[in-house]
């Protein structure tokens, strides 16, 4: 008999680094969840290529198809529902999703943020605008943080954090590349296999 896992679905935009990483983990760090199924807001991201080299299911969902918010959250909960998908994982995926899409799935969506929450985090921090204010604050420590999403932008509870020192050379995108490494491509496979193993306790 098989053991059970729990079936996860990561959301995409771009390049999919931490995609990659959560799929290099898939058996090790990685346990009780399994990747089924990818979906990109971007017919193009490079995402989708990892995802079908590892193969692992993709699905693209363009907005301006859809019509609406409303009607691209739809067709991304179809897709899930579809799959039976127990967590979703949002790796770069540059779409706000709204209380509607967020409400069906309490603490069974999560994100990884390039920062150390509360710093540096909400509304307009994303990708190498984080790291940028990091810099321009003077910070000495920054990090990333894996956290469960809700409607507020970087609101919902925190999961795990790593820090990551700040060097005095360091530019928007030599800081971004060692918080990639360093923390968000340790902790995001760590956080999904903690949420994976107490999906599959309560099922």
């Amino acid at each position: 008999m098989t053991e059970k896992k729990a079936r996860i679905a990561v959301l995409v935009s771009g390049g999919g680094t931490n995609l990659q990483a959560l799929i290099d983990a898939q058996g090790s760090v990685i346990r009780h969840g399994e990747i089924v199924l990818v979906i990109a807001n971007k017919a193009e991201a490079y995402a989708l290529t990892r995802a079908e080299n590892a193969n692992i299911e993709t699905a693209v969902v363009l907005k301006k198809d859809c019509g609406s918010q409303l009607a691209f959250e739809d067709r991304i909960i179809d897709l899930l529902t579809a799959h039976n998908i127990d967590l979703i994982v949002l790796a770069g995926f540059m779409a706000i999703l709204s209380e509607h899409f967020t409400s069906k799935y309490p603490k069974r969506i999560i994100n990884v943020h390039p920062a150390l929450i509360p710093s540096f985090c909400g509304k307009g921090y994303y990708g190498l605008y984080v790291h940028e204010a990091a810099l321009a604050y003077g910070v000495k420590v920054t990090g990333a943080t894996v956290h469960f999403v809700n409607e507020i932008p970087d609101g919902g509870e925190i999961i795990l954090q790593k820090a990551v020192s700040v060097r005095a050379n360091d530019t928007p995108e030599s800081l971004q590349k060692r918080v990639m490494q360093q923390a968000e491509w340790k902790i995001l496979p760590k956080a999904v296999e903690l949420v994976s193993k107490s999906i599959i306790k309560e099922s």
